[in-house]
């Protein structure tokens, strides 16, 4: 049996590994073009090519896979399964159609909740409790084939995107692992999806990242939570970019702030910069000035340029 495994990743490399681990034939893997990364730009290859070169797998790397030569390629591997998780592009009919088994997706979420590109940081800043993994058949619509099974990961307090990332990473692996048999035995549920209870999570954008400090102060920690560690959130501070890499949890009977305009610096405690929200105040604990690493509030604070009073646009 041939299988075709498509991501591109840290997320998708544990269940690469799964496959491979589990005695499978993966026969190629597709991943997203090499990019540059960094200040230098340099051509860096995704997770998921990287783990395939250790193994020795060949590796296709289209830039459309709706094209007909990266359609033409793939069939010459003749997969009888495709196994997707986080590829990044939608597949065109002509490879849905192509194995006799279907093409499989790991996706980062509890669907019909958070269909789309970025399940995991929408769910923590939409403040869910839990989350998880569903393996699915592929279909044409935007997540929206039949469901296999799914497996509940609780989203804890303390969780980021990138800790949350890697959690369900590892469960999605394990679900693979689990269901794969049944799906070429014939045995594997086929669940529809009821729309009615569809939602969808769109990729980031430079909006989402920017914190609206008139938001409660849960909702502006989840929205932190929910940036770190590919973004960051970020405000203004003398008319330049000031990014918020980290808040402390709110607590009951925090300062208030009174009747101060949200933004605005309250004081400054052992944690860190204390600022108005529109419910109460956040501490700022991990920050990053223009022009600046990324660093601790305390540390940033020993240089004393930054005053109670001033305003974070």
């Amino acid at each position: 049996m041939n299988i075709v495994f498509m991501g591109t990743p840290d997320f998708a490399v544990p269940s690469l590994e799964t496959l491979l681990t589990e005695g499978y034939n993966v026969v190629a893997i597709v991943t997203q073009p090499d990019r540059p990364q960094g200040r230098k730009k340099v051509l860096t290859p995704t997770p998921v090519k990287e783990a395939a070169l250790r193994h020795g797998l060949p590796v296709l790397q289209p830039q459309r896979m709706r094209s007909p030569e990266a359609v033409e390629a793939l069939a010459a591997y003749k997969p009888d399964v495709i196994v997707t998780a986080a590829y990044g592009q939608i597949l065109p009919k002509a490879v849905l159609d192509l194995p006799q088994y279907g093409c499989l997706n790991v996706h980062g979420s509890l669907l019909p909740k958070y269909r789309g590109g970025a399940p995991i940081q929408r769910s923590i800043i939409n403040g869910e409790k839990e989350t998880g993994i569903t393996l699915m058949y592929m279909a044409e619509g935007l997540d929206t084939g039949d469901m296999i099974a799914k497996s509940v990961v609780p989203i804890q307090d303390e969780d980021t995107s990138g800790t949350l990332f890697q959690k369900l990473s590892l469960a999605g692996a394990a679900l693979l692992k689990e269901q794969l048999p049944l799906v070429i035995d014939g045995r594997a549920e086929r669940i529809p999806q009821n729309e009615d209870e569809s939602t969808y999570a769109r990729n980031l954008t430079r909006e989402d990242e920017r914190i609206p400090w008139s938001d409660s102060s849960r909702a502006i920690y989840n929205r932190v939570r929910g940036l770190v560690p590919f973004a960051g959130g970020f405000t203004l501070w003398n008319d330049e970019v000031f990014k918020v890499w980290e808040v402390a949890k709110p607590t009951d009977g925090a300062s208030t702030g009174g009747n101060q305009t949200p933004g605005t610096v309250l004081g400054f405690t052992a944690q860190g910069i204390e600022v108005k929200t529109g419910d109460g105040a956040v501490i700022l604990t991990k920050v990053q000035p223009a022009g600046k690493k990324a660093m601790d509030a305390a540390e940033f604070l020993r240089g004393g340029v930054l005053k109670k009073g001033e305003v974070f646009s």
